[in-house]
């Protein structure tokens, strides 16, 4: 004979605090599944409904309905299982991350799970959990420039003030060169990889059939870009100037021009040159931070976009082909955000228990 279902006692008081606490947003949203299921219960729903409607068991349905039964709403919380103690402790923890501060052993770049495993004494399995479990990859490597400049604060902040806050009836822009761009000509299609995927694919060998200069300037306010393309026979520095010349031509007519720019010699010798343009002022990004300058960005889109993959038969080739992209973005082009962030000349650190749990 079966047993007759255990009836809920749906009462207003009951009902208003399962449904607080759905609408809580800091509750885990497991326990909004759980006071859900109840709620369902309340309203007569029958038990594979709920299942079907919240994507569990009907075990599951069952298990938090008679939880909610026996407890209430306590009966609801998930308690802490007791599980296999924990075979390392802190001092294996302690102990590996110190020897990941040390060099790794003659003849070996970068530790691995099986060399920390053969120096520690303890299980690579282990090891590898513990890495895992405190966010270390030790395949992945990452490479930044760390400024030295002591003008750092300064200079950066002149940069990014002219960001967020340009000067009135002033233009800002963003000012750099892409040198020694090769025109590299071979065959290009798709090929089936071994997985049977197409995929864009490049011939190894190619011909290189020389190299051309790019100078961009970046307009703050609105994104857009206008470039010149040099040979390299050409002198950088007279590029620059003459760039810089044909720059005030085409751009509108202001008070000021505020031009962003790295700390390369070519761009630092231009005395009499800004002598005889008063309304033009340069401001240089501080050693080794060149990536405060915007226009480091476009040439980034530029490569990934536009220069990666391709085949050039001639310098011209390569040229004309920069020029229609340039055209091509500027029909879309929509200025650069900089969000507000603390920017600070950093320093490398070999201590990696500073940013473990």
């Amino acid at each position: 004979m079966a047993r007759p279902a255990r009836k809920f006692e749906d009462t207003p008081e009951a009902r208003r605090k399962l449904e607080a606490i759905l609408r809580g947003r800091k509750q885990k949203s497991g326990l909004h599944l759980r006071v859900r299921i109840v709620l369902q219960c309340m309203d007569g729903w029958k038990v594979a409904d709920i299942a079907k409607a919240n994507k569990v068991s009907m075990t599951t349905v069952m298990r938090w309905k008679n939880r909610y039964l026996e407890a209430g709403i306590d009966g609801l919380e998930e308690h802490a299982r007791s599980g296999r103690p924990t075979t390392y402790g802190q001092e294996f923890k302690v102990a590996v991350l110190a020897k990941l501060e040390e060099s790794p052993p003659a003849g070996f770049s970068q530790w691995d799970g099986a060399l920390l495993a053969a120096e520690t004494g303890y299980s690579k399995h282990a090891i590898w959990r513990l890495l895992r479990s405190q966010r270390i990859s030790l395949a992945r490597k990452r490479s930044w420039c760390v400024s030295t400049d002591p003008e750092f604060v300064p200079k950066a902040a002149d940069v990014v003030g002219l960001y967020l806050a340009p000067p009135e009836n002033a233009l800002v822009l963003c000012v750099d060169e892409k040198p020694n761009i090769q025109a590299l000509e071979r065959l290009t299609g798709y090929a089936v990889s071994s997985d049977r995927k197409l995929v864009r694919a490049l011939e190894s060998t190619y011909k290189r059939n020389g190299t051309a200069n790019l100078f961009a300037a970046l307009e703050v306010s609105t994104g857009q870009i206008r470039s010149k393309t040099t040979e390299p026979s050409q002198k950088t520095k007279k590029g620059f100037l003459e760039f810089m010349d044909e720059l005030l031509l085409e751009l509108p007519e202001s008070e000021e021009y505020h031009v962003i720019m790295d700390n390369h010699s070519i761009h630092k010798r231009h005395g009499l040159w800004l002598e005889n343009h008063p309304n033009v002022f340069f401001h240089y990004t501080p050693t080794s931070a060149s990536w405060l300058n915007m226009v480091e960005i476009w040439f980034g889109i530029l490569t990934l976009k536009s220069l990666r993959g391709a085949s050039f038969s001639s310098t011209q080739d390569l040229c004309s082909h920069i020029k229609a992209f340039q055209e091509a973005y500027n029909k879309t082009a929509r200025p650069f955000i900089w969000k507000k962030r603390e920017v600070r000349g950093a320093q490398l650190t070999n201590s990696i228990r500073n940013f473990c749990n």
